[in-house]
């Protein structure tokens, strides 16, 4: 954690605002860019450019295989002041019968014209697409960096956390954006078995000792085939979630590679029942602290911080704990539960958040309520609908 975020950054406008696509890798670079400039000095910790440009190449992300989309910047006065992202998730539209379209990787000085003008040109290009709403922020989807904080700003972000100074939610809402949904993330400490309801304990117990159900670590040299079985808890476990997109075999690929840069040994779990895989629990490392460290570069240090990760990191994130729907009075999840304290106790990973979880998803609120968790942050999903859908 760091001292609280310093006095809103504000910018001397003079000339118009003009809205342009990214047509150049020099353009891909201010974009970029801009978040270094906007949020020097604040708790947000700077990504790696190269996995930010790897992340951005559209044919080197899987989003690609099954979305579209293009990037913006706003300019004034010579000077780059604001970026955004309009873009389709087919693969959400057809699963849903929906026209949704998404906005994200939205950064921009504290001027309403500035977010007045990139916002209608998202608008605009989505509008030109088919889509009868806009919604985001998402960085592309769900599962990526997702939300506009709004509560939780003296604290550094997790690894695939967005972080945003206070003036942000005032902007887009005076911009005339509308709450979808908030998203929240509670701060846990996973060796303390003491401040766990006793409850919560006894049901993994049980499911483990007379219900069948056991709990191991995903075998690291299978794990694209470990996340073959965990796409199916997903598409399953999280199919009626606001917000939820099928996971594609593309998406899976390039997920097994990002997997393995954030693995800690032991909290990668399965729970199996008669040789079903029928839950999963995903918790990483809090690569932040490392990426801390680095200040973006690999060079010329960064690659020696994070080849020292593990002795760096002591913080994780529940990033997915699922279980299929027609097991989950099997007491599957609270057997994950249980196994994540046992995985605590002997791991250097001890404290850190789940999250986020949807604030109207009752069921994972009551269970990280009953695991003594606290609400640290709040993010907030918007969204502008338009035409018949309106």
């Amino acid at each position: 954690m760091t001292a609280a975020a310093p006095p809103r950054p504000t910018h001397s406008a003079t000339g118009a605002v003009e809205v342009r696509p990214v047509r150049s890798l020099a353009d891909l670079r201010r974009f970029i860019d801009l978040p270094f400039r906007l949020h020097a000095g604040t708790p947000w910790i700077p990504p790696l450019r190269l996995e930010q440009w790897a992340f951005l190449i559209q044919r080197l992300n899987a989003f690609f295989t099954h979305g579209r989309g293009t990037y913006f910047l706003a300019w004034r006065d010579g000077e780059v002041v604001g970026r955004i992202t309009a873009h389709v998730d087919d693969s959400y539209n057809e699963f849903h019968d929906a026209r949704w379209g998404l906005f994200g990787f939205i950064e921009f000085a504290d001027d309403p014209e500035v977010v007045a003008a990139l916002l209608s040109t998202a608008e605009a290009w989505l509008r030109g697409q088919g889509a009868d709403r806009m919604v985001g922020p998402m960085n592309f989807t769900m599962n990526d960096e997702c939300g506009v904080l709004i509560e939780g700003f003296h604290m550094e972000p997790l690894v695939r956390q967005p972080w945003h100074p206070p003036y942000y939610q005032q902007r887009l809402e005076e911009a005339g954006l509308e709450k979808a949904v908030d998203l929240l993330s509670y701060w846990l400490q996973v060796a303390d078995r003491e401040k766990v309801r006793p409850a919560l304990l006894r049901m993994g117990r049980r499911a483990r000792e007379s219900g069948g159900v056991n709990v191991r670590p995903m075998r690291m040299r299978h794990l694209r085939r470990e996340l073959d079985a965990f796409a199916e808890v997903y598409n399953e476990a999280w199919s009626h979630n606001w917000g939820y997109s099928p996971l594609r075999p593309a998406d899976l690929d390039a997920w097994a590679m990002e997997l393995r840069l954030v693995h800690s040994p032991g909290w990668y779990l399965v729970a199996e029942k008669d040789g079903e895989t029928i839950g999963m629990s995903v918790t990483v490392m809090n690569i932040n602290q490392v990426l801390k460290k680095m200040r973006g570069r690999l060079l010329p240090l960064g690659w020696w911080y994070y080849l020292r990760r593990h002795h760096i990191v002591d913080e994780l994130r529940v990033g997915f704990l699922g279980v299929k729907p027609e097991h989950m009075s099997t007491g599957a999840g609270a057997a994950l539960y249980e196994a994540q304290y046992d995985v605590g106790a002997v791991s250097p990973l001890k404290s850190g958040e789940a999250g986020w979880i949807l604030e109207n998803n009752r069921a994972m609120n009551k269970s990280l309520e009953a695991m003594s968790g606290t609400i640290v942050k709040r993010w907030r999903m918007y969204e502008k609908v338009w035409g018949e859908a309106a």
